[in-house]
């Protein structure tokens, strides 16, 4: 009986791989890769990242970066959120490879091809790893889900769609309205 031995990929495999469009990260060991996101999946990441870079700079509270930024979880983890928030307490994490180490918060914007890993497989791993926030960004219901880490799990801290007001931690007096989000 032949035994398969299970590959663990590193940071050092992930740094040899092409750049050719795909967006490329490593789950554990595993090569997770998925197409280039959309029209519209950029759009909002760009209205997003204006509001919230908006807020964080005008308050001189950290960085936010955009994708393609590496976030280095672990030598086999590595993850390119669409947002990413680095509060001033966790700013020694930003290095010249990416973020290394837990961000304060991501943000995922879901697309057809990378619901499932956004929802479950990265929920896990952002929480596995300590990023005390994770937002998702859902186009198809027009609607902002936060979660809050607590025991080692993220719980629904609060969800807002259309034109709802949404405030959520991190960020004590941001208000979003998701559909700000979608023009």
């Amino acid at each position: 009986m032949a035994m398969t031995t299970r590959v663990v990929l590193t940071y050092r495999d992930y740094a040899a791989l092409p750049n050719d469009g795909r967006k490329y990260e490593i789950h554990e060991g595993e090569l997770s890769v998925t197409p280039a996101p959309g029209t519209r999946h950029q759009q909002i990441s760009r209205n997003f990242l204006v509001a919230l870079d908006a807020y964080v700079s005008a308050r001189r509270l950290g960085e936010v970066l955009d994708a393609p930024i590496d976030v280095i979880l672990s030598d086999t983890t590595i993850v390119q959120p669409d947002i990413v928030y680095v509060a001033n307490d966790r700013r020694r994490g930003l290095t010249s490879r990416g973020i290394e180490g837990p961000p304060t918060l991501v943000v995922e914007i879901l697309s057809p091809s990378t619901i499932e890993i956004d929802r479950h497989t990265k929920s896990q791993l952002y929480a596995r790893h300590g990023v005390p926030y994770y937002w998702i960004v859902d186009p198809e219901a027009c609607s902002v889900e936060v979660y809050v880490l607590a025991e080692g799990g993220y719980r629904l801290s609060t969800r807002a769609a259309g034109d709802e007001s949404l405030r959520a931690e991190p960020f004590r007096d941001l208000v979003l309205t998701p559909d700000s989000l979608w023009r």
